[in-house]
């Protein structure tokens, strides 16, 4: 894997919906690219930005699904919640099988405290009224009371997975908000993060000018009298 996302980049991100990142990725040829099925049950005090650390889940097996298996610190699940590096976000392939549980309040607590980004999964939590108030970026499923041996065999770590509908690549950038989670290949998160700021900053001012009556056709997008109002505003605006 290449050097970090820098800081820089991650701040940007973090200016920026998931919504408006959607539209960059887009005018690049990307469609696949928000998880459908997966909603925010916990936010942070800032939006979740981080790299993926991957743990896939195929179905369960009786024979190999038993309590006993967290007995084994090898166990891909709970090894995952002591290896995901802090700044990274654990996301979960579970098939979008939400009929049982990818982790609980004990769990993400854990990440919580070890200083993760966030924790993304298409398949269900246990603990989640608990988890809601943990302060913590988490997106799910849905509510699952069942515990994952029910319905899932966890059986590796960073590798490529799908989650949501959406291929995840380990060390892919992913945003998530109050809408939902997108993923970002890893190599065009900074020209993303840059053109999907000035993204944001130019619809603030087409906000602005709606608001005070504008008419959308003109503005959005502008044409030359909105682009000459809106470098004006520019001007206008705190620097940083």
């Amino acid at each position: 894997m290449d050097t970090a996302i820098s800081d820089d980049i991650k701040a940007l991100l973090r200016k920026c919906s998931v919504a408006t990142l959607s539209t960059q990725l887009f005018k690049r040829g990307l469609r696949q690219t928000v998880m459908q099925g997966v909603r925010p049950l916990s936010q942070g005090p800032e939006p979740m930005v981080g790299e993926a650390f991957t743990l896939r889940f195929i179905p369960a097996r009786e024979d190999l699904d038993h309590v006993g298996v967290f007995a084994d610190p090898n166990h891909p699940q709970r090894k995952a919640i002591e290896t995901v590096p802090p700044g990274h976000v654990l996301v979960c392939d579970c098939r979008g099988d939400a009929r049982a549980a990818s982790g609980g309040s004990i769990l993400l607590t854990r990440l919580k405290v070890r200083g993760v980004a966030g924790f993304v999964s298409d398949g269900g939590l246990r603990d989640s009224p608990e988890i809601a108030e943990l302060g913590f970026p988490v997106y799910f499923g849905g509510p699952a009371p069942m515990l994952n041996l029910a319905r899932h065999h966890a059986v590796d770590l960073n590798q490529p997975i799908g989650c949501g509908g959406v291929a995840v690549f380990p060390g892919d950038v992913l945003v998530g908000d109050g809408e939902g989670v997108i993923v970002i290949p890893r190599h065009l998160a900074k020209e993303v993060a840059h053109d999907a700021a000035e993204q944001e900053r130019l619809e603030q001012f087409v906000i602005e000018e709606v608001r005070k009556g504008a008419p959308v056709i003109g503005t959005y997008p502008p044409k030359e009298a909105a682009l000459a109002r809106y470098q004006e505003w520019l001007k206008r605006q705190p620097k940083g």
